[in-house]
């Protein structure tokens, strides 16, 4: 028996480390057919999830209750694992250079519990040749082991997108790839137990590793075609949504649309691609063009807000401004890489302290990472301006009436509204007399 037949006969277990937005729900779909052990070095995170509690959201409680995950921060318990998936984060520093150290930590800890027979498979983010070149070293240096005699490896990129219930593990193609054919096909039938939609055999390791980091560099290099496209507009007084909508009406127009591009994927993986470039003496011009652009949208919300509090002649400093959002997308906890710090720093700039409310966001994450305390929904009052940065479906659904609550008792054209999403009917407030800007 190979070790996906000894997998699916429960006589090995699989391993995931790393259970964050997308390693959690890849032990659970897992967990659901063979035996998986979860491990991460964050307790607290291991508490929750023993206690059937999801702070992802990404599963929901109810299945974390009932899912039969062994959840542990104990590295030790890793050795009863033969089949290891590593999907763990792979962020940058401030200076926008590939910071290696979580998957090396993460590394060094499964070498140290690695036993002969065993398969790795990497599942974050990286640049071509870190799996190979970084990770291996790693884990035969901690195990004493020898990689492609006594432990195989593999890469399969994870595709989960944090916050969508459509796009889930089961119905996106996975990507595997392996050391060797043998290791291919392992690792091929071990991600068909839980991918529905099927698998890719990738020709090599690196094919994989770079396919990922091209996916959204390309969705990145998109979204700041159409950021550039709402500053042009935004001069011209043309509405940038009314333009792409009518554009949309052909068939190979591409649908996509301006915003703030944050969050631990596209604001960062094509830094991984442009750093390899470098060091291979390579300057990047489209990649890194389309990164400074979306990388300065906060700013220029920011400015946008100032100069319509100028049009409504509300004093600058000292505007009590409120965001409405400050997770880097919709319906998710997570605020990693959130650009909407960057509009609070810059209001900074202005002297304005705005008040966040967020409902949907990770407070303690907030707290931790950029100190920010949310203000709740409902004691957010007598603003002068409002940003709405998040479309969470908490904000949709509100009508002008309760907007309305949020301002001071003052004219319409004295209240100023950024709709960074595009969630309003720009007309209804427009006509209402609201200062409006959109992005």
């Amino acid at each position: 028996m190979n070790l996906y037949e000894k997998l699916i006969a429960r006589e090995e277990k699989l391993s995931l480390v790393g259970l964050g937005y997308v390693g959690m729900p890849i032990a659970v779909a897992f967990s659901k057919h063979i035996d998986v052990i979860g491990f991460d070095l964050n307790s607290k995170k291991i508490d929750l999830y023993k206690q059937g509690k999801d702070p992802t959201r990404e599963v929901g409680d109810d299945a974390i209750k009932a899912c039969s995950v062994d959840f542990t921060s104990d590295e030790t318990k890793l050795r009863d694992a033969k089949f290891h998936i590593v999907a763990v984060p792979t962020p940058v520093d401030e200076n926008n250079i590939p910071d290696l150290s979580p998957v090396e930590g993460a590394s060094r800890i499964l070498g140290r519990n690695l036993t002969k027979g065993s398969i790795v498979v990497y599942e974050s983010t990286v640049y071509p040749g870190v799996t190979e070149d970084v990770c291996v070293p790693i884990l035969e240096k901690e195990s004493g082991l020898k990689c492609g005699v006594d432990f195989k490896i593999g890469y399969s990129p994870e595709r989960i997108n944090p916050g969508d219930k459509n796009h889930r593990l089961e119905t996106i193609v996975k990507i595997v790839s392996g050391m060797d054919e043998e290791t291919l096909d392992i690792v091929a039938d071990v991600y068909r137990i839980v991918v529905n939609a099927g698998v890719h055999k990738a020709e090599s390791i690196k094919v994989a590793e770079a396919a990922k980091v091209i996916e959204n560099s390309q969705r990145d290099i998109n979204i700041a075609f159409m950021n550039e496209l709402s500053i042009i507009f935004n001069r011209m007084g043309i509405d940038t949504r009314s333009v792409l909508k009518a554009a949309g009406t052909k068939w190979n127009f591409l649908p996509f649309s301006p915003g703030l591009v944050g969050g631990h994927c596209i604001g960062v993986d094509p830094y991984y691609l442009t750093f390899k470039a470098e060091q291979l003496g390579y300057h990047s011009r489209i990649i890194l063009a389309g990164r400074k652009i979306n990388d300065s949208m906060g700013k220029y919300v920011a400015e946008n807000l100032v100069k319509n509090l100028i049009k409504a002649d509300i004093p600058v400093k000292n505007a009590k401004v409120a965001i409405l959002g400050f997770t880097f997308k919709e319906n998710c906890p997570d605020t990693r890489n959130t650009k909407v710090i960057d509009i609070v720093k810059e209001l900074g700039e202005y002297n304005i302290t705005p008040v966040i409310a967020d409902p949907v966001a990770s407070v303690d994450e907030a707290k931790h990472e950029y100190g920010i305390e949310f203000l709740d929904i409902n004691d957010v009052k007598d603003v002068d301006a409002i940003i709405f940065a998040v479309a969470h479906e908490e904000f949709l659904g509100m009508d002008m009436v309760a907007i309305d609550r949020f301002f001071k008792s003052v004219g319409n054209d004295r209240k100023v509204i950024i709709d960074v999403k595009g969630v309003l009917n720009r007309k209804a407030y427009e006509d209402a007399g609201y200062t409006y800007w959109c992005l």
